[in-house]
């Protein structure tokens, strides 16, 4: 029997396949990965969970060397607009944390990977992107 496995948010899925889920006010479109009483933009208070494209573009990022104990530096955090125009914080992985391997405008698809395990061998899992 495989171990239990946890997402490391509650906005990320793991089935049927790994996704986010956002909350959708269904006013305005405007999507969240947190949660609100009212929408930042338009201000109502009805949302919906709408599901995140997998596969995006890069369209900020930064090469952090410097981080707290405990975490490996360097690492590519970013910035990813999906393929339905939603916007993703989240770190590159897979990837060399270099100039000559990241770029503005790289495709990028979601991934997760296993971040710890607890003495049960429950797997607590967290997501990235990677480039396509």
């Amino acid at each position: 029997m495989a171990p239990a496995r946890v997402p490391l948010v509650d906005y990320l899925h793991l089935e049927p396949e790994p996704h986010l889920v956002a909350n959708e006010c269904r006013g305005c479109g405007a999507r969240f990965f947190d949660r609100r009483n009212a929408c930042a933009r338009c201000g109502l208070t009805d949302f919906a969970p709408a599901e995140v494209a997998g596969a995006g573009e890069l369209r900020a990022y930064t090469i952090v060397h410097r981080a707290a104990p405990g975490i490996p530096v360097p690492f590519v955090s970013a910035i990813v607009c999906t393929d339905d125009g939603t916007w993703v914080r989240s770190n590159v992985v897979n990837c060399d944390p270099t100039p000559d391997a990241v770029g503005l405008g790289m495709r990028v698809q979601l991934t997760t990977y296993p971040i710890g395990a607890d003495d049960d061998g429950t797997e607590a899992v967290a997501f990235g992107y990677e480039p396509v």
